[in-house]
This record gives structure tokens, C-alpha cells and sequence, in this order.
């Protein structure tokens, strides 16, 4: 069994400041030295980049809809492996879990991890009424251990002192009104880490504001967990090329890692400024090539995709890859050229297209999907696609949207496309560096 210090920062619901808190956090156990991995519930991409950057550790997504609970297990225990505490993120509000139940809620993690949690209250317009919120959050499910509060949005010392006088819960910290510590949103959530480092600044007032210490402790109050296994990672038998940059950014760390494990060497490269590497097979994640069609019109990996894709190369593009291997991208600045792979048209919406989790069955002949394989996944779009009359779709959804409403896995030789964001289940990973191995040896 292997002992690791871990809580949960929680919120009462969405805009309640946990994001802040929780990057403040650990912002403020970095500061004081010690190794904090950072994780996010659900599967969002954008809070683990900046959790990542604060920390110098990847932060991981635990999902018990896309992972199950054992994966949700086995990911924490393996990532916090060499970590001196691990704070996880929360999502939505404590208890809302999928379609009102607690799937893949926060309170459905930290059962999963035995984890203690850390709920953030929005103080503001509220003193001694905010402790019968607390208690019905504290006992609203047995299972789940609200050890304790942080209130945010105080407006003064007497403000906290007021409420500090019926405290139901230990009271951590109460963290003052602050306009200057916001990140900027964008269509598809907050803006990348890459872009600022407002959630790091935080961590000097959680320091001023909160009982560091005393949070700590209450990590270290956290039960032993099983020990996960550690797989060797074969030497590399392939070469994966996975375009990452500011244009394709949304990738799983787990898909990442699989792939590695599976026998891939992955080489990183930008579609905006590099040509295509020297590889024997192609993941695009998703991202926001809306925002740099200019560049990624104007640049030839684009033409050097389009020829791999026709000599064969498999190529696999979730969302923003989709986007940028259909036809053209029109935005509202232009009308753009991009790799020309799949028989699409790719044009940005006024209004979100689709959002939720995926479950997807493959119902194809793909080498890069298995026939008849299922996974699950999620999916976050603005885009539609305008597709010819004779497009192949590989996928069908029994949950979510897709392309069309139920399709979705846009085929062309050896290449896909899918809106859906996949978590690659078991053998999914060793099925691309399968067909990985067979264009190299073609």
C-alpha cells in the first residue's frame, strides 16, 4: 500500500472560484518546496495546462465515465508516484454528476480515492447563511468527506469574522475579492497556460489567506492506496508525429503515455511553422486552429500531410485535426485552404455544436480503429461540417453528436477524423502503433 497526502478542492458550482483556489494551491505548496501533482476531474484540457505549469508536473484527468474506476485508480496512484502531495481539481459542483447522477461527478472521485475534500463557498452577500449551505453539502452524502471550507469572495476581516463565529466545518482560509488575478475565456473555456500566468499568481494570497499547513495535514489524513502497476516501456518501434502547439493543444497525458508504452517514439511538432517530420504515422488532437488558419493555410505541412495521407501514412484527428484535415476552414476572417484530406468542409458557428460525452462504436475498416471496438470520449465544438455526399463514416454514437448527429470518424485511406476526443481503452493505442509498424515496413 502506498501512502499519498491528497485532497480534493471542490466547489458548490460552476464559477464558485475552485479553479482559482485550486491553482493557487498549488501554486503555494510549490512555493514551499514541495512536489505537487496536479489533477482535474472530467475532460477538460485547458485547467491541467495551467495546473502543469504551476506545478512542473503533468496534470492528469481522472474520469470515471471515460476511464472507469479502476483506470481513475490506477492513473492517480501511477502519476503520484515521486509526488510529496497531490491536489485534485474538482469539476461543476460537488454532486453534479452525468445526467443528475453522480457519475463521473467530483464527489464520485474522491470515493474512488478515499479523498478528503476541500469545499470552496462564494461568500459574497452572505455571512452566517452560508454555513446551511455547508452542512447540506457535508451531508448530503455520507460517502464523501467534506472535511473543510475555503470561502471565497470576502469582503473584510469582520466579514470572515461573522462567519467564523457558527462554523460548522474547519475553515481553511478566506480569500478576499481580487479583479486583478482573472484569466481571460474564449470560446472553448479559459485561455491556454501558454498564454498566462494569472492562475500562478494566486498563490501568494492562498499563502497570505488560507492554513497551508493545516491543509497538508489534512492531505496526510488521507487513507494508503494499492500500489499501481509499472509496466517497462519497450524500445521504440515506431515513430509518431503529434502536432502540439498553439493551433493543437488538447491531448489526454494517458493517450500520450499509452502510445509511448505501446512502442512509439512521439516527435512533437508545430503544423504552423514546421513541415512534417519524418514519421510513420499522425495524431492531430484537437485545439483551436480557428484562431491560426492564416498560418497553418500558409504553411506546406498542410501539402506534406495530404501526400503521406496518399501514400498511405495512417493519420488519426480529433476535432481541431479534424478541422484542419477537411478541405477548408472558414472563420469569421477568411476562407482558408487546409491539408485536403478528408471531403469536408469545415465552418465555424456563432454558437456552441455540440457538447458532452461520447460513446462510440466502430462500425469501419480503418487500420488506425479496430471493427467492431468501442471507447468513450467527449466532445466540445463550434464547428459544423459540410461534408460530400459520398463521405465514409466509420463511427456510430450511441452517445453524443458527431458529425451528423449520430455519425462520426470522417475516413480516407489509412486516415480518420472525429469531432469525438477520445481516452484511448486497452488496445487502442497498440492498434495505431500496429499500423504505425505496417507503413514503415510497406
Amino acid at each position: 500500500m502506498r501512502q499519498i497526502p491528497r485532497v480534493i478542492v471542490a466547489g458548490t458550482h460552476s464559477g464558485c472560484g475552485k479553479t482559482t483556489l485550486a491553482s493557487g494551491l498549488m501554486a503555494a505548496l510549490a512555493a514551499r518546496g514541495l512536489a505537487v501533482q496536479p489533477f482535474k476531474v472530467g475532460p477538460d484540457f485547458i485547467d491541467p495546462t495551467h495546473h502543469s505549469a504551476i506545478c512542473g508536473r503533468t496534470s492528469r484527468n481522472l474520469d470515471p465515465f471515460m476511464m472507469g474506476e479502476a483506470g481513475v485508480r490506477e492513473t492517480f496512484v501511477r502519476a503520484s508516484a515521486g509526488a510529496d502531495i497531490a491536489v485534485v481539481e474538482g469539476v461543476m459542483g460537488l454532486y453534479d454528476g452525468l445526467e443528475g447522477t453522480d457519475i463521473a461527478s467530483t464527489a464520485h472521485v474522491a470515493k474512488i480515492l478515499d479523498a478528503p475534500v476541500l469545499l470552496v463557498v462564494d461568500a459574497g452577500g452572505a455571512s452566517r447563511s452560508v454555513h446551511a449551505m455547508v452542512r447540506g453539502y457535508a451531508g448530503f452524502d455520507p460517502a464523501v468527506r467534506v472535511a473543510g471550507t475555503i470561502f471565497n469572495r470576502i469582503g473584510s476581516p469582520r466579514h470572515l469574522a461573522m462567519i467564523e463565529e457558527t462554523k460548522s466545518l474547519p475553515v481553511y482560509g478566506g480569500i478576499p475579492r481580487r479583479k486583478d488575478l482573472a484569466v481571460e475565456s474564449r470560446h472553448l473555456g479559459l485561455a491556454m497556460a501558454a498564454e498566462t500566468g494569472a492562475m500562478a499568481g494566486f498563490g501568494a494570497v492562498v499563502e497570505e489567506t488560507c492554513d497551508l499547513s493545516g491543509i497538508i495535514d489534512l492531505a496526510r489524513s488521507a487513507p494508503s492506496l494499492a500500489p499501481a502497476e509499472s509496466p517497462g516501456r519497450p524500445e521504440a518501434e515506431v515513430r509518431i508525429g503529434v502536432a502540439r502547439d498553439a493551433a493543437f493543444c488538447f491531448y489526454y497525458a494517458d493517450n500520450l503515455d499509452g502510445l509511448a508504452r505501446a512502442g512509439a517514439e512521439l516527435v512533437f511538432f508545430s503544423p504552423m511553422t514546421d513541415r512534417l517530420p519524418d514519421v510513420d504515422a499522425l495524431y492531430l488532437g484537437g485545439g483551436y486552429p480557428e484562431l491560426h488558419a492564416e498560418a497553418l493555410a500558409a504553411s506546406r505541412c498542410r501539402e506534406d500531410v495530404r501526400r503521406a495521407v496518399d501514400d498511405g501514412m495512417p493519420v488519426y484527428g480529433e476535432c481541431g485535426g479534424l478541422a484542419y484535415l477537411t478541405e477548408r476552414l472558414v472563420t469569421g476572417e477568411g476562407d482558408y485552404p487546409m491539408a485536403g484530406v478528408l471531403p469536408a468542409a469545415t465552418e465555424m458557428m456563432g454558437r456552441i455544436q455540440a457538447l458532452g460525452y461520447v460513446e462510440a462504436r466502430v462500425a469501419g475498416a480503418v487500420p488506425v480503429l479496430a471493427p467492431g471496438s468501442a471507447f468513450r470520449g467527449h466532445e466540445f465544438h463550434y464547428s459544423h461540417l459540410d461534408c460530400a455526399p459520398d463521405a465514409r463514416f466509420i463511427l456510430e454514437l450511441l452517445r453524443g453528436r458527431g458529425i451528423d448527429g449520430g455519425r462520426d470518424g470522417l475516413a480516407v485511406q489509412n486516415a480518420v477524423g472525429q469531432y469525438t476526443h477520445a481516452y484511448f481503452p486497452e488496445g487502442f493505442a497498440e492498434r495505431l502503433v500496429e499500423a504505425a509498424g505496417a507503413y514503415r515496413r510497406s
